[in-house]
């Protein structure tokens, strides 16, 4: 007997609960902002918008389905089922964080602040919930109309850590310091190339609005960057220092479907972490390889 599905609402504290958390109460929280120039109304406001779409969502739910809830600071310790429908309410940012947990389970991306957020992501309002919300659970099954399948990128390090992103990964110290590696592409046999840089940064069709993006008008790179669909990534090092034991020949390139980027680690310690979510990163030391390439999963984004 299959299992009704299961609507986990994700979300995360608006900046006025971080006021709360902070102050204490809605009144010191407002004398600290007025101290400053700035009116607390506004943060209320989206505060209340957000609430609201949450109860709107939440009630669009059937009678008969399950729901949970759970914050985005407690998504690594949140266990996602098969007969999940994720509903993500918030930015579009929220969505990249939700992904890497997810195993083919169909998003539905609702906006808590038309006008501004982008919407790239979170592309519906809460009154189209219950009709968002049938669509999603007719796609659990597989692929179908209506849901978009988008590229996540994937790392694997060589104890078997394993690292999921849907807009970029970054491999590279954990402060502020230089980080050493190997870098290699293709077959193990390649050796690769000493390098010492703050960090390389590979990323999707989905990633390329934001941090990619900026890499990639920096270097004035001629490659086309890749669509949210795409099964291709693009990757840059970041700050490369030449050196008498150090290159500077390998520092961007792309990754088709079966191809890696290699990466060894010659310093005490570097971090892995996807989606700006450094609390939740891998690990690791000198000696220690990761390869990065496109993932066997896929976001599933009901549109």
């Amino acid at each position: 007997m299959s299992l009704a599905p299961r609507v986990v609402l994700v979300h995360r504290r608006t900046e006025y609960e971080e006021l709360l958390a902070r102050h204490g109460t809605h009144g010191q929280a407002a004398f600290f902002l007025s101290s400053r120039g700035r009116s607390i109304d506004e943060v209320a406001r989206r505060h209340d918008a957000t609430q609201r779409t949450l109860r709107e969502v939440a009630s669009a739910v059937p009678l008969t389905w399950r729901s949970s809830r759970v914050e985005r600071a407690d998504l690594d310790r949140f266990l996602f089922a098969p007969e999940d429908v994720v509903v993500v309410v918030g930015q579009d940012g929220l969505v990249a964080n939700t992904a890497k947990y997810l195993a083919g389970q169909p998003v539905v991306g609702i906006d808590t602040d038309p006008g501004r957020n982008p919407g790239v992501l979170v592309r519906h309002r809460c009154a189209d919930a219950a009709g968002l919300l049938r669509a999603a659970s007719a796609a659990r099954g597989g692929p179908g109309d209506g849901v978009e399948e988008l590229t996540m990128v994937e790392a694997v390090a060589d104890d078997t850590q394993r690292l999921l992103a849907l807009n970029e990964i970054y491999l590279g110290p954990p402060g502020h310091q230089t980080a050493r590696y190997r870098l290699g592409t293709g077959s193990g046999t390649d050796p690769g190339e000493a390098q010492a840089s703050s960090g390389v940064l590979v990323g999707t069709g989905t990633g390329a609005t934001g941090w990619l993006r900026s890499l990639w008008l920096e270097r004035g790179a001629t490659v086309t960057m890749p669509a949210p669909r795409d099964r291709r990534l693009l990757w840059f090092v970041r700050e490369a220092w030449p050196s008498p034991a150090t290159g500077t020949s390998r520092v961007s390139g792309e990754l088709e479907r079966g191809q890696t980027l290699r990466l060894t680690v010659e310093s005490d310690r570097m971090v892995a972490f996807g989606d700006g979510m450094e609390t939740d990163a891998l690990d690791l030391t000198w000696g220690q390889s990761v390869r990065v390439g496109i993932a066997a999963a896929s976001l599933r984004l009901v549109t």
